[in-house]
């Protein structure tokens, strides 16, 4: 079985052992309660998307997991020429491909904020090589969104260099939980959110930039990948990022 055809919830079963059914007949009466498959990876359910409130009993967890943030380049200069139809269009392509490569390698798609999205891996689902599995779903979206965006360039009239993707990795303990009082939305935050967030930042159209730890972690996907330094943005020393 593939892993977008889970029939129970992988993140409850490795983590309480419990078979949560997510599709088909016996799915029915965990639905009736309010248990369905989640929006963040659909192969885990609303428990264990918040596992760490309904069993821990707490805010949040630290964990050790791996970051991704991917951004659609040129978005805010088309959203000035292009009709809201069409902008509205290019976001849920874009987000629709990110989500299948995220979910493909068992990550979950925790936020969409604007022109880009925020993955974590190794929450819900948990796996020892949380690292390798994101550099390989950043490369899924680089070439999912390749071939993607040929037909989008025709339909708009664009050229491919406008409509790139960069993306950034980072690896290392964080904190997930429930933030905030009047809103809360379970996410991630820590140094290793915001280092992904600025690689990001730093990738160029086409480009994915992992942080010394991603790259110590995932080393037989990023055999002679050479670093470089980057001053980013809210850090004092400059940082070295390799390209993947």
């Amino acid at each position: 079985m593939t892993p977008h055809q889970a029939r129970i919830c992988i993140g409850c079963w490795q983590q309480m052992r419990l078979p949560v059914p997510l599709r088909g007949v016996l799915s029915v009466p965990f639905r009736a309660f309010g248990i369905r498959p989640s929006k963040m990876n659909p192969n885990t359910c609303t428990i264990c998307e918040l596992m760490f409130t309904k069993v821990m009993r707490a805010r949040k967890v630290t964990t050790d997991a791996t970051v991704l943030f991917a951004d659609l380049r040129g978005y805010t200069s088309l959203s000035q020429s292009l009709s809201p139809d069409a902008i509205s269009g290019l976001l849920d392509a874009f987000y629709d491909q990110c989500a299948g490569a995220i979910w493909e390698h068992d990550g979950l798609l925790n936020k969409t904020i604007g022109d880009a999205v925020m993955a974590v891996f190794n929450f819900p689902i948990r796996t020892e090589d949380h690292a390798k599995n994101a550099v390989r779903a950043a490369r899924e979206i680089q070439h999912r969104w390749r071939r993607e965006r040929q037909s989008l360039v025709e339909g708009l009239g664009l050229a491919p260099a406008d409509l790139g993707v960069g993306i950034g990795i980072d690896t290392g303990e964080l904190s997930f939980g429930e933030f905030g009082r009047s809103h809360r939305d379970p996410t991630a935050i820590g140094t290793v959110v915001n280092t992904a967030s600025r690689a990001q930042s730093a990738a160029g159209a086409d480009q994915i930039l992992v942080t010394r730890e991603v790259c110590q972690r995932a080393q037989s996907d990023l055999v002679g990948s050479q670093a470089r330094t980057y001053q980013l943005k809210g850090f004092e020393a400059p940082i070295a990022l390799y390209a993947a």
